[in-house]
């Protein structure tokens, strides 16, 4: 890490290919698919690196086409892929969803017999890259399985709850063999992180609370410095020790809900990394998350800090015909 400069966002975790109909409606009845990088920690490593931040991610790819897409995606979209692995074994997963706008989007992943990125081990950790990222981003799903869950809290130990640990709860219920689990593992990053973001049903699963506030005083008793409850229709909620500040969303009119709360943790990191206070933090995030929403693909759909301040300033959210 010497000949590098300390990166501004190390994101952890889930990379693949989406692969999203360019049609609306159950997919036995899609007749064409676009292929775009995925996965929530890629995601927010492009959103970061949209905004100007140096921005890198640990992971792993299969040694195979999709693989070798992934890691040139990544690289034209901005994040350095020194820390994404090859794997000899295991394919790149591919993840499909169907479109039911403005609020169904379910989800397939095909990620058996199992991921590369649930393959890092932490004999592959660049330790000083993990303890001088002014920001490390990690999930709850890097922690479901070994030898990943391990790596993970290897990462975390070296990186000793140094500011801007940010614990993303992204609870995924078929990564799982029981919640019991999930909430175990909750625990354990929980006590390493500085931060917290999650919905109401990730905080429930984190800490056994969906009522915001109950939820975000819980994940303050753990430790957290700042803990982030998204609340859907309702907007954020955001709680320290000193301050309490709820946003509304933004309204927008939904193509693809699902890459926004990626969207919303890279404008989060630009957001904590500027200094900013708290509440123009949300209001950046929330627009960047509604900005991803009003498009179709997740990786490629993220705005730039200009995009988003313009929208912030009374702006028309930008139309995209196509990805870029």
């Amino acid at each position: 890490m010497s000949e590098y400069a300390a990166l501004d966002v190390l994101a952890f975790g889930r990379l693949g290919v989406d692969v999203y109909p360019l049609q609306n409606g159950p997919l036995e009845d899609v007749e064409t698919f676009g292929k775009y990088l995925g996965g929530s920690a890629a995601n927010v490593s492009v959103a970061a690196a949209q905004h100007g931040l140096a921005s890198a991610l640990v992971s792993r790819v299969g040694d195979d086409p999709f693989g070798r897409y992934l890691l040139r995606e990544l690289a034209r979209l901005g994040v350095d892929p020194r820390f994404v692995g090859t794997d000899p074994e295991f394919p790149t997963p591919v993840t499909f969803c169907e479109i039911f706008p403005p609020d169904d989007f379910p989800i397939y992943f095909y990620r058996k017999p199992k991921a590369p990125d649930l393959q890092i081990t932490a004999g592959e950790l660049d330790a000083a890259a993990i303890r001088s990222a002014r920001i490390l981003w990690f999930t709850l799903t890097g922690l479901s399985e070994e030898p990943s869950r391990g790596a993970h809290h290897a990462a975390l130990e070296l990186r000793g709850r140094a500011r801007h640990t940010v614990f993303d709860l992204d609870y995924r219920p078929m990564f799982w063999a029981d919640p019991s689990e999930a909430r175990a593992q909750a625990a354990l990053g929980l006590e390493r992180a500085t931060v917290a973001v999650g919905n109401r049903e990730e905080c429930e699963v984190a800490v056994g609370e969906t009522e915001p506030i109950r939820a975000a005083d819980a994940l303050l008793e753990r430790g957290i410095e700042l803990a982030i409850v998204k609340q859907g229709p309702r907007g954020v909620l955001a709680k320290t020790r000193e301050q309490t500040v709820e946003v509304p969303p933004h309204p927008v009119d939904v193509v693809n809900g699902l890459g926004a709360g990626d969207a919303f943790g890279g404008a989060l990191c630009h957001g904590l990394l500027q200094g900013w206070e708290l509440e123009r933090v949300l209001r950046f995030a929330n627009v960047a998350g509604a900005i991803v929403a009003s498009r179709l693909e997740c990786s490629t759909a993220m705005p730039s800090a200009a995009e988003v301040e313009s929208v912030l300033a009374g702006g028309e959210i930008p139309v995209r015909a196509k990805a870029a």
